[in-house]
C-alpha cells in the first residue's frame, strides 16, 4: 500500500488533535511524496541525515530541530558555514524532515517519557503520570545501584549524581528532557515525598543546589542527571517500533547518535 508523507504526519498528530501553535511542521520535503523508508531520531544531525540516505529512507521524524534552535529560527545563522553545509546536505538528499516534539510530549502518557520508562524496565512500577513528570515506586535500591541500572539499560557511559551514593530509594520522580528546573522538580519532591529525581537536563543552579542543601540538612534526597538526549532517545526508539507496526511494508529505522559529551 502506497503511503504518503502527509499520511504518516496525520497519524502522528491524531492522538492529540491539531495544535494552533507548534514547532511540529514539515521542514523539508513535500507532503504528497510517497514514503520509501522512515528514520526516527532524537536530533537530525548531519550523521543521521547521511545514515537515512544510506538506508534509502526519504522521511526523518526527529524530536529536536535541525538547526540548533528550538523554534527553528535560522536568521541568526545567515552565512554560517556549518549551517550552510548541513542545509545543503539535507536539501540535496531529497529527504523530508518532520519535527515531532510538541505532539509527542502531549500524548497520554507523554510518548518520550513512556519510552524512557520502558527502556528502564519500570513500566510496572508507575504510580502516576503527570503532564511533565511520572512518579514511580520501585523496589528499594541504592543510588549507586540505580546509576548502574540506568547506564546499562540506556547504554550510556555516565550520568551525574547529587547526593549520597549509598542512599536507599524507592520513590522516584522521572522527568525527560529539559524539565529539570526548580518549578517542575521541587514541588514534586515535596508533594510526592520522593527519595530521588531522575531527569534529562535543567539549570545547574536550581534543582542540584536544592538537593545539595537537602543533603546538608540530613534529608534523604538525591538526583541523577542523564543528559537531554539520553533521556529522550528511548522515546524515539519507541516511536520507531510503533511506526513499524503501523506500516509493516515500510522500512523503519531508529538511529541513535553517539554521546555528544566526553569526560575530559
Amino acid at each position: 500500500m502506497r503511503v504518503q508523507i502527509q499520511t504518516v504526519i496525520e497519524s502522528l498528530i491524531a492522538p492529540v488533535g491539531r495544535l494552533d501553535q507548534t514547532v511540529d511542521t514539515l521542514k523539508f520535503g513535500h507532503p504528497d511524496t510517497e514514503v520509501t523508508g522512515i528514520v526516527t531520531a532524537f536530533m537530525p544531525t548531519q550523521y543521521v541525515i547521511e545514515q537515512a540516505k544510506a538506508r534509502g529512507a526519504n522521511l526523518i521524524v526527529a524530536h529536536e530541530g535541525a538547526f540548533f534552535s528550538h523554534h527553528d529560527d535560522t536568521a541568526f545563522l545567515h552565512k554560517d558555514p556549518i549551517y550552510e553545509e548541513k542545509r545543503q546536505v539535507l536539501e540535496a538528499s531529497g529527504i523530508a524532515l518532520f519535527r515531532f516534539h510538541d505532539y509527542y510530549h502531549r500524548y497520554k502518557p507523554d510518548g518520550v517519557t513512556e519510552g524512557l520508562i520502558q527502556s528502564l524496565n519500570w513500566l510496572s512500577f508507575v504510580k502516576e503520570h503527570h503532564a511533565a513528570s511520572s512518579v514511580l515506586h520501585i523496589p528499594t535500591e541504592t543510588v549507586s545501584g540505580l546509576v548502574e541500572h540506568v547506564k546499562k539499560c540506556l547504554d550510556i557511559p555516565y550520568v551525574r549524581v547529587v547526593g549520597e551514593l549509598g542512599l536507599e530509594c524507592s520513590k522516584i520522580g522521572l522527568l525527560a528532557g529539559y524539565r529539570g528546573g526548580a518549578q517542575n522538580v521541587l514541588p514534586l519532591f515535596a508533594k510526592e515525598q520522593l527519595d530521588l529525581v531522575i531527569y534529562g537536563e535543567g539549570p545547574e543552579w536550581e534543582t542540584p543546589e536544592y538537593v545539595r542543601d537537602a543533603v546538608y540538612q540530613g534529608k534523604h534526597k538525591a538526583l541523577i542527571v542523564l543528559g537531554h538526549a539520553e533521556s529522550e532517545e528511548p522515546g524515539m526508539k519507541l516511536l520507531a517500533d510503533r511506526l513499524t507496526s503501523r506500516y509493516p511494508d515500510i522500512p523503519v529505522h531508529y538511529i541513535k547518535e553517539r554521546p555528544i559529551f566526553q569526560i575530559g
